[in-house]
């Protein structure tokens, strides 16, 4: 098979060069260190930023099958150190082996709920996480054995289909914040009241504020600082829920097979292992993405490398109590918005999730977040993904019609399920898994317009550029 075509030199960074003795070098902006004072505010942003996405996939299957909240604090404690253990993975990562280097956040992802609540249903009380568990597992191997072949088809993804990718992350993620600025909650009697849209307001306005007259590094935490006075501005009018705080255990380290042992059933697992085909796309996009922003390419071995780390993760998530593991999109935008690129930053707040996890008490102080006040940063987050994407695809050729009418059909395809979430209710289930997420649907669009429009029978033919550094 051919590799993937290379994309042209790095942009030049904007970090001063290193002086080591009588000899100069450049430290790419992913490989920097940054001081501690800079370092910590940062690694706190990207916990901010994805900690109410971590605790969400557990808190759900939690509560669907029928556990009490001593288990369900397990479940979160759980997946924090799951995500702690994979984020560290895939920044700091063994060269050659696993780990994107990247600064790549991963935890579980909350594409996988439906169908796992899905496996509860047709499980009784006492065997719905056994059965869960046992098809994450034989996912995560199937990841492992799938990823390398995602690393070998790099040159179907130019800038033509990254561009769809990128923005239709942003774009189908814009629920997510919207519903967190209403409350977060949909069943609870104050969803949608003006104090908590007033709330969200008012952190999105902070954070514009601090980007249009801070300076410096104050400008890059605009993020933090937002969620930061939001949270303060909440504690007054009783949003600040402290409940958490005051049940959390102060230290409680999972216990392997703590929830039983794995059951393994053909359906159950058929079902993850589709969600894991859509997890790998989502997980491949985010990459690609963080390699157009950070300036460092995303090639076929890099990418390969990122998914086994994802194959890995899932795979000895369920020991422990685990889910599927993924990319988390929010802490791509954190990146774009604040261009703070180091993948030290992310390791430092992948270590910080294993601390969480290990301590659920320091969990819960991080909790304190109002919902509305991360709906309000989420808007500025997802926002800037789908700038990223915006920005790609003004590299991309759109003054011929043929790339026109792929970019309006892919983004037709990712936006269906958003504008119409019943649209695919007659169809199989592994197609609803699949064309359900508006990304996994608009990258399979933008795939396949691709290889009609620039690779079948177009010898002739310039094909669509490569994919190249922003």
């Amino acid at each position: 098979m051919a590799q993937p075509a290379q994309g042209p030199a790095e942009a030049p960074c904007s970090t001063p060069p290193v002086h080591t003795g009588d000899a100069v070098t450049s430290v790419h902006p992913v490989d920097e260190k940054l001081p501690v004072a800079r370092l910590v505010p940062a690694a706190l942003q990207h916990i901010a930023a994805m900690y109410a996405g971590v605790v969400t996939p557990p808190l759900i299957i939690g509560q669907a099958c029928g556990l009490d909240l001593a288990a369900r604090t397990r479940l979160i404690a759980a997946s924090l150190l799951i995500a702690g253990v994979a984020t560290v993975l895939q920044t700091i990562g063994v060269k050659g082996l696993v780990g994107n280097r990247l600064p790549f956040v991963n935890a579980a992802s909350s594409a996988g709920i439906a169908p796992i609540l899905a496996i509860a249903e047709t499980n009784g009380k006492g065997h719905q996480l056994p059965a869960i568990y046992g098809a994450v597992m034989v996912a995560g191997v199937f990841c492992l054995a799938a990823g390398p072949f995602f690393g070998r088809l790099l040159r179907f993804f130019p800038p033509l289909v990254t561009g769809v990718v990128i923005t239709l992350i942003g774009v189908t993620l814009m629920p997510v914040p919207v519903s967190w600025a209403q409350g977060g909650d949909k069943t609870a009697p104050d969803f949608g009241a003006m104090r908590n849209l007033a709330l969200a307001g008012f952190t999105l306005a902070v954070i514009l504020l601090i980007q249009r007259f801070g300076r410096g590094f104050v400008k890059q935490v605009a993020l933090l600082f937002g969620l930061l006075i939001g949270t303060l501005a909440a504690i007054p009018f009783g949003m600040a829920d402290f409940g958490a705080l005051k049940s959390a255990p102060v230290a409680a380290l999972p216990t392997p097979f703590a929830f039983g042992m794995p059951a393994f059933q053909p359906a159950a697992v058929l079902s993850l292992c589709i969600v894991m085909l859509v997890l790998m796309t989502e997980s491949s996009a985010g990459m690609l993405a963080l390699g157009e922003i950070c300036g460092r390419r995303t090639d076929a071995k890099t990418l390969t490398r990122g998914l086994r780390t994802d194959g890995i993760a899932t795979l000895l998530g369920p020991v422990f109590g685990g889910f599927p593991t993924s990319a988390f999109a929010q802490n791509v935008g954190v990146v774009s918005l604040t261009r703070v690129r180091s993948r030290y930053v992310v390791a430092v707040a992948g270590g910080a999730l294993l601390v969480l996890g290990a301590f659920p008490v320091l969990g819960a102080v991080v909790s304190l977040v109002p919902m509305p006040v991360l709906g309000g940063a989420g808007i500025v987050l997802f926002g800037s993904i789908a700038v990223s994407g915006i920005r790609t695809l003004s590299e991309a050729g759109l003054d011929d019609s043929s790339n026109i009418v792929l970019v309006a059909v892919a983004l037709g395809a990712g936006i269906i399920p958003l504008a119409a979430p019943t649209f695919y209710a007659g169809f199989p289930a592994w197609a609803r898994t699949v064309l359900g997420s508006g990304i996994s649907a608009g990258a399979l669009a933008a795939v396949l317009l691709n290889l009609f429009f620039h690779h079948l029978g177009t010898r002739s033919r310039q094909p669509a550029p490569a994919l190249k550094s922003s």
